[in-house]
């Protein structure tokens, strides 16, 4: 199966992060390659501290439009709920989300760094 293929399997909005790019499938695999790279620097974790939360909506909102402007789907949804969240002084509610996203997350970074090594 090719990347293009498994993501969209995953949930990934392929074709409208190719639209995104101009119709520019092999430029959406590489900024997928990116994106990758990017997921890997900037993690938040769901143990973050309760009290003090600005650096983890900081990223969070990087991940959300990262994941945005390639149509990770399921990623950007769930940033953009920490986001909120977290605006709200919600942070046990936005660990949740983090909580339940992170496996999919993981799904589609371990696809996209398959086919990065292939």
């Amino acid at each position: 199966m090719s990347l293009l293929e498994e993501l969209k399997s995953l949930g990934v909005d392929v074709d409208g992060g190719v639209k995104r790019l101009a119709g520019k499938q092999a430029l959406y695999e590489r900024m997928m390659f990116k994106f990758l790279d990017m997921m890997k620097k900037s993690v938040v974790s769901p143990d973050f501290d309760s009290n003090d939360y600005g650096e983890v909506i900081e990223i969070a909102h990087a991940l959300k439009g990262a994941a945005g402007n390639l149509s990770v789907t399921p990623v950007y949804e769930a940033y953009g709920k920490i986001v909120d969240l977290l605006r709200s002084q919600q942070p046990e509610e936005a660990r949740k989300v983090l909580k339940d996203v992170l496996p999919v997350q993981g799904k589609i970074l371990d696809c996209i760094e398959r086919h990065a090594n292939a």
